[in-house]
């Protein structure tokens, strides 16, 4: 079996998790247009039917008996640059749509689904396959909003991933104070030593981890060496305060961590501590003020010896460097996959 393309371990831009909705759809009348941004596996129970039909984990719309389409519109809960869309038809088997369409567009503020403009073509008409992930690559370099799927003509799609990295708006962000390591701000895990339970990208997810599946795990250690994570930050900063959170995490959480930072994190000598070696409680926010920092692009999260950690959050400011590198990233629509 062959790799999944690399872009579809990009974030998924439009999951419920980052606050992700299906704001409209044109039909929903065997299954709801919210189960499009579950952020779990779509799942199915045979012969489970309610007044509607078969309960499916997706959005289904009626047979239709003339010649338009159905269409739903959603708002990403990360605006960013799409790197690819999946659209997954798991389990519609002889009611998925033979052909789809995706776009997206790039609004201001909160609009409604009707205020809606300048749409532009990410997926052209495109054939598909039923109770598959359709994978389809998107080349278009800009910053977007808002995605609509079309189903030609009608059918059942489970979910609709849309990968990709998340381009904030620096207008809404005060660069003296914020999260500079949150996804959602653009930072990212570029490194880590294990992923075995679950991936370290949760660590840096807006809200609080409902379970321990939404943290990072790494397996059990044998050896005497140490788990460890690194975050590009969303822009060069400072960082004043740090929170290890092992909320969920009772019998698996590390016995320690330590954080260091650099600008140039590919010279082992450049590294600096932030937060020495401190021992951690179980299922515990902790929160650390960080008194004499300096400007980094680049934090390592190191765990003793190994273990889970629910969320990471980097607090401080942006540097001049970071400003100018997130608005221009900002203007230009670059990913900034660095």
């Amino acid at each position: 079996m062959s790799e999944r393309p690399e872009w579809t371990r990009e974030p998924d831009l439009a999951s419920r998790r980052f606050g992700g909705t299906v704001m409209w759809a044109s039909d929903e009348l065997f299954a709801e247009k919210e189960n499009l941004v579950n952020p779990w596996t779509p799942r199915h129970q045979p012969e489970t039917f309610g007044p509607r039909g078969q309960v499916y984990d997706g959005w289904e719309t009626r047979r239709r008996r003339d010649t338009g389409a159905d269409q739903a519109v959603l708002r990403l809960g990360m605006p960013g640059v799409i790197a690819g869309v999946v659209v997954d038809t798991a389990y519609f088997k002889g009611n998925y749509p033979p052909f789809v369409s995706v776009e997206a567009c790039a609004v201001a503020g909160y609009p409604d689904a009707a205020e809606l403009t300048g749409w532009e073509t990410l997926v052209d008409r495109a054939p598909v396959s039923g109770d598959t992930e359709n994978l389809f690559p998107v080349t278009v370099d800009r910053r977007y909003t808002h995605v609509r799927l079309t189903m030609h003509p009608d059918g059942g799609v489970a979910r609709l991933r849309v990968h990709g990295t998340p381009v904030p708006d620096p207008g809404l962000l005060d660069p003296d104070a914020l999260d500079l390591a949150a996804l959602e701000h653009g930072g990212r895990i570029v490194g880590c030593s294990d992923m075995f339970y679950s991936a370290p990208d949760n660590l840096l997810a807006p809200g609080l981890a409902a379970h321990q599946a939404e943290g990072w795990e790494t397996a059990r250690r044998r050896d005497d060496g140490n788990d460890w994570a690194i975050v590009r930050l969303a822009g060069a900063g400072v960082v004043r305060f740090a929170e290890l959170d092992t909320s969920n995490l009772r019998g698996n959480a590390p016995g320690w961590a330590a954080l260091r930072g650099s600008v140039h994190p590919e010279d082992p000598d450049s590294w600096f501590d932030l937060l020495p070696r401190t021992r951690l409680q179980p299922d515990t926010r902790h929160r650390f003020a960080i008194p004499h920092s300096r400007e980094a692009t680049h934090v390592r999260l190191d765990i003793y010896p190994d273990g889970g950690m629910a969320r990471l959050r980097l607090v401080g400011g942006l540097t001049e460097h970071g400003r100018a590198r997130l608005t221009a990233r900002y203007a230009a629509g670059d990913p900034g996959r660095s």
